[in-house]
């Protein structure tokens, strides 16, 4: 059942119907199509396109119609097609490509139409993630291996998912037939509605006989993924918008998707009524409760969503009114889709998202929750729960480590099949952050040099002190942001954030510090001790600018410091020119900077100085060579040369 994909994003154009036959058939699939009735519009759009009519719009609906149903593998041969046609797509275009190109194993070109995507528009945080995950196959590997999983016995031809605790019990939905009265078919799939339905759990970890669950809670549409209160007397589900007999519509006459509670009174499940902030032109879906139940988890594509749906929570007051939806974020949020939400008693939070790198179609994700309702970072669970197709719904007993999830992947029973899973180690990601201070001027290693470990909020973590080989470790969270301080005696303090990797080992940062107080000898270059940039005039001219005048003051300040001090003023230019023009030029500003130290009350015969011109370059920027802005401007400088000193 393809439940999962009613809150997502899809963009209809009406195409125009023209005189010839393969037009009629198209424009009688785009009427399935705007329906969202897609295996019909498949149907129709593959009679026309086998007989080598070729549609760039036709094309996108095709690929559309698939992907949105789940079947990314069979999708991907209409999005080449499509990419055949034209490489110029609409974005969205792009980023479900390669979820259907990682479908089929093919992760190279995902990758390469990932990036296209991301160069397209870098705001996106699925290209952003993307591009700052590039190894995300080596961190997903890294993760894996932590789950032995197995069928979970109770999965029919039709779609099964979407399950939930309840005592010893399994609820999940189901589309299966049970025979007896017909029943209505989903037109997005052509296929019977989902209702819930509950099985023992047995002790060996295997899974009793399926049976319908309560008849006031099923309807004759879709109901899906239910979560109970602890006593067991609450229960929160997934139905499509339609209560008391009454079906309800968008503006488009749509039926989406609501939040419904009912309560457990006598054995039976009564006063079945929908939650406040439901809409008839929104979906909302997937409920989870927070681990003290104050707080109700759910998917949504409300406005205000950052993308086709995301997470939400809200909180549930003591007189059992309810606060105001609160997007989680664009930590956890992204541009595609993040459902089904899942807080295990550790008080993590377990997500499926297609819009972070995955291996296709929807991965399983998990973060932890921090006290004051922030997250940890997001990491993907990983094999054997994830695979190259749509993987959702993980529920756990984090007791006895062992619980289901919902995937269609091949080798299933039906379209979607739920899966039991033994946890056999944690996610693990062990890091360390080997921080080393060293001399900015000679790179040796400082010894003795205070170190402070600081928080993405500047709020001290650790602090110590480097040992003799300049170094010290700190035990850091996988994924987070730090801010590193050194200080040494003697030396300017320096600060540096650094983001820690996400899969286990070490992660080094080398802090230079300058030292505050200089050595200063004869031959040494006051222009480089005292860090002073080009000393600027106008192009052509040889006049003290004002800008020039602040860094010549620091100068004058160490002439002053040591009155017997003597230096030689050399003043050298780029090659542009002539370069008799430059030996010129360079010449009357040496001569122009040492008139500027005399008439501020330096002795002339403590100064001497001429112009290099472009004889002493320091790159290879000569004439005739390209070169950049830069690349030039190393070669215009002044030095100060120390002649004496007593």
């Amino acid at each position: 059942m393809k439940i999962k994909y009613i809150i997502s994003t899809i963009f209809l154009v009406l195409t125009a119907v023209k005189g010839n036959a393969q037009k009629v058939s198209e424009a009688k699939g785009d009427i399935y199509y705007l329906q969202y009735a897609y295996v019909d519009a498949i149907a129709t759009y593959e009679k026309v396109a086998v007989k080598g009519y070729k549609d760039q719009k036709m094309f996108q609906r095709l690929g559309n119609a698939y992907y949105f149903n789940g079947e990314l593998i069979k999708a991907v041969k209409w999005f080449d097609a499509l990419f055949e046609m034209n490489t110029e797509q609409e974005l969205e275009y792009y980023y479900r490509y390669s979820q259907c190109l990682k479908a089929i194993g093919d992760y190279t070109k995902a990758d390469k139409i990932l990036e296209s995507f991301n160069k397209k528009i870098s705001t996106d945080r699925r290209g952003m993630l993307f591009a700052d995950n590039k190894n995300y196959l080596e961190q997903i590997k890294a993760n894996s291996g932590r789950f032995e999983i197995a069928d979970a016995g109770i999965n029919s031809k039709q779609a099964d998912y979407g399950s939930a605790f309840l005592n010893n019990k399994l609820v999940f939905a189901s589309a299966r037939d049970t025979g007896g009265i017909a029943r209505k078919t989903f037109k997005w799939t052509n296929k019977p509605f989902s209702n819930l339905y509950a099985a023992e759990l047995q002790a060996d970890g295997t899974v009793g006989k399926p049976e319908r669950f309560e008849k006031k809670i099923n309807s004759k549409f879709n109901e899906s993924t239910p979560v109970f209160t602890k006593d067991g007397k609450t229960m929160y589900f997934t139905r499509n918008n339609f209560l008391d007999g009454k079906r309800g519509k968008d503006d488009q006459k749509i039926t989406l998707l609501k939040l419904y509670k009912a309560e457990l009174v006598r054995d039976k499940w009564i006063n079945v009524r929908e939650l406040p902030f439901n809409s008839n032109q929104y979906s909302t879906a997937h409920p989870m409760l927070s681990i003290d139940e104050k707080k109700l988890y759910f998917a949504s594509d409300m406005p205000g969503t950052l993308g086709q749906s995301d997470l939400y929570s809200v909180s549930i007051n003591s007189d059992g009114s309810y606060g105001k939806p609160q997007n989680l974020g664009p930590s956890i949020n992204t541009e595609g889709r993040e459902t089904f939400p899942f807080i295990s008693k550790e008080n993590e939070l377990f997500f499926a998202s297609d819009g972070r790198p995955g291996l296709g179609g929807l991965d399983i994700f998990v973060c932890g929750i921090n006290n004051d309702g922030t997250f940890t970072v997001v990491q993907n669970v990983g094999e054997p729960i994830n695979s190259k197709l749509d993987d959702f719904g993980l529920i756990i007993n984090s007791e006895n480590k062992t619980g289901f999830f919902s995937s269609n992947r091949e080798g299933g029973e039906g379209d979607d099949d739920i899966y039991r899973f033994a946890k056999t180690k944690k996610l693990l990601c062990g890091q360390v952050l080997k921080v080393t201070v060293i001399d900015l001027e000679t790179g040796k290693i400082l010894d003795n040099a205070k170190v402070t470990l600081l928080d993405d909020e500047f709020k001290i973590i650790s602090e110590a002190i480097t040992g003799t080989d300049g170094a010290y470790k700190f035990n850091v969270d996988c994924g987070k942001t730090y801010y590193v301080k050194a200080a040494k005696e003697n030396y300017e303090t320096e600060e540096i954030s650094v983001l820690i990797k996400t899969i286990t080992g070490v992660t080094s940062l080398e802090i230079p510090l300058e030292k505050r107080i200089k050595q200063i000898t004869i031959g040494t270059d006051l222009a480089k001790t005292l860090d002073i940039p080009i000393i600027y005039f106008d192009l052509d001219k040889f006049f003290i600018r004002k800008e020039s005048a602040i860094e010549l003051e620091k100068i004058l300040t160490v002439m002053q410091q040591y009155p017997k001090m003597k230096i030689d003023v050399r003043s050298h230019t780029d090659s542009r020119q002539t370069a008799k023009y430059n030996m010129a030029l360079s010449d009357r500003r040496a001569k122009s900077t040492i008139q500027w130290l005399i008439k501020n009350g330096i002795a002339s015969n403590r100064l001497k100085g001429k112009g290099y011109g472009e004889s002493q370059l320091l790159n290879h920027c000569s004439d005739s060579v390209s070169c950049d802005e830069a690349e030039h401007q190393l070669n215009r400088r002044s030095e100060f040369i120390i002649v004496s000193i007593e």
